[in-house]
């Protein structure tokens, strides 16, 4: 694990467009993270969650439909992104086809609430998604027996976690779904014995006495030929013109450990019979979590792959993620 500070300060504001001053990245398939629509209203919010934390989101709404009560669909970003990095994307694309869309950033993290900033926190961020539909509950132009999760990456596994406790959440759509827990326990394995947990309880002790704040994992502030495929593909969207929005992506230390304890997917059979859809890139590194999910969930659910996609690609490529398959998903589920 690394033990370092990160590039960018923790907690910097979220950039709110495109920084052309660093390299463009690979601008295939569509790339499109930064996009804008002229059919959809965008509105900076702010709701609290259960524990009086503040989160910051965007409010996304179709400009074509007046006077009437709409589906809503709340959005989660990639672990360690923010709103402006892949999930105001499917908020304003969902949004175009008639949905009410919420992207938010995750406490800790961006312009939402929380100390220390960039910390790890599993049970919250699953409190993140009953505390997004709290907020919606309060529109007027939204139905409350209407309200869906779509969660990106770790969203995934953090939304799943909440679905079992709230049945407000109608139906969920995964796409590239990562579970933390399991991540966090292969790097314990991987390091061997006591190793990962000695040495987050060992820093916790040199923080209490002073020590500045340690950070690990995440996207690599720089890649070269030797490194792997999967630090290139995540610096290619994080480090580059496709992604960046001042955010390290570097979680704190000392409260990664807090993963271990995190299983997503214990009882996710309960959600029935509520619907899943898991939509995950045919060559993503990820795609044994989607077909995990599949096979532990109950019907009604549904596994898609992705042809020629591979995990980060399904956060911006618009050419390849399916927005028309995930329309139908929710249009289907949340009819009245």
């Amino acid at each position: 694990m690394q033990n370092k500070k990160p590039v960018y300060l923790a907690g910097e504001a979220n950039v709110k467009q495109r920084n052309q001053d660093l390299a463009t990245g690979d601008t295939s398939n569509g790339t499109d993270n930064w996009y804008e629509s002229d059919q959809v209203t965008k509105t900076a919010v702010t709701f609290k969650n259960l524990y009086g934390m503040d989160l910051a989101g965007n409010l996304f709404e179709p400009k074509n439909v007046q006077g009437q009560t709409l589906p809503a669909i709340v959005v989660g970003a990639p672990n360690g992104a923010v709103k402006e990095q892949s999930a105001n994307l499917y908020a304003t694309k969902m949004a175009e086809y008639g949905f009410v869309t919420l992207a938010f950033d995750q406490v800790f993290w961006g312009e939402s609430a929380g100390e220390p900033r960039n910390a790890m926190a599993p049970d919250l961020y699953s409190e993140s998604f009953s505390a997004a539909a709290d907020y919606l509950t309060t529109l007027d132009q939204v139905d409350n027996d209407r309200i869906a999760v779509l969660g990106i990456c770790a969203s995934g596994s953090f939304a799943i976690n909440e679905l079992k406790v709230d049945t407000r959440l109608k139906a969920l759509a995964t796409v590239s779904l990562t579970d933390m827990g399991a991540v966090a326990r292969g790097q314990r394995d991987a390091m061997g014995g006591h190793a990962m947990v000695d040495e987050a309880a060992n820093v916790r002790t040199l923080e209490a006495a002073g020590q500045e704040t340690s950070y690990t994992s995440g996207t690599p502030e720089e890649i070269d030929a030797d490194s792997d495929a999967f630090a290139k593909e995540f610096y290619d969207f994080y480090r580059t013109q496709r992604g960046a929005a001042a955010t390290t992506t570097h979680p704190t230390l000392t409260s990664f450990a807090k993963l271990l304890n995190f299983y997503s997917l214990s009882d996710v059979e309960t959600i029935s019979p509520r619907p899943l859809l898991f939509i995950a890139g045919e060559n993503a590194m990820s795609l044994g979590f989607s077909e995990d999910a599949y096979n532990q969930a109950n019907e009604p659910k549904e596994l898609v792959k992705v042809k020629n996609a591979g995990h980060v690609d399904l956060y911006d490529r618009t050419d390849l993620i399916p927005f028309a398959k995930l329309n139908d998903f929710f249009t289907k589920n949340l009819a009245k």
